[in-house]
């Protein structure tokens, strides 16, 4: 994954993969998603991204599945409660 910000103009590129774009959806005014001819996530490009996005702050974090001690995947044994 791939972030560009083009200070000129305040336009952000996030490119997911380097796939050919198929087609390219309006989200809104600021905000296109575009796709690959077999339905997958290419790119976004977000327009007037300082009011859209807090891109100062950006991060990246990784989050792997928990294991327990004994080296198995952490399981829930109840659900979780939905709000």
């Amino acid at each position: 994954m791939n972030i560009k910000y083009f200070s000129d103009t305040d336009t952000a590129l996030v490119e997911f993969s380097g796939r050919k774009i198929a087609e390219t959806k309006e989200i809104n005014e600021n905000i296109y998603i575009d796709w690959d001819a077999s339905g997958k996530l290419v790119a976004m490009t977000i327009e007037h991204a300082r009011q859209q996005a807090s891109l100062p702050s950006l991060s990246f974090e990784q989050i792997e599945k928990e294991m327990t001690n004994t080296g198995k995947p952490l399981q829930r044994t109840r659900p979780v409660a939905r709000r």
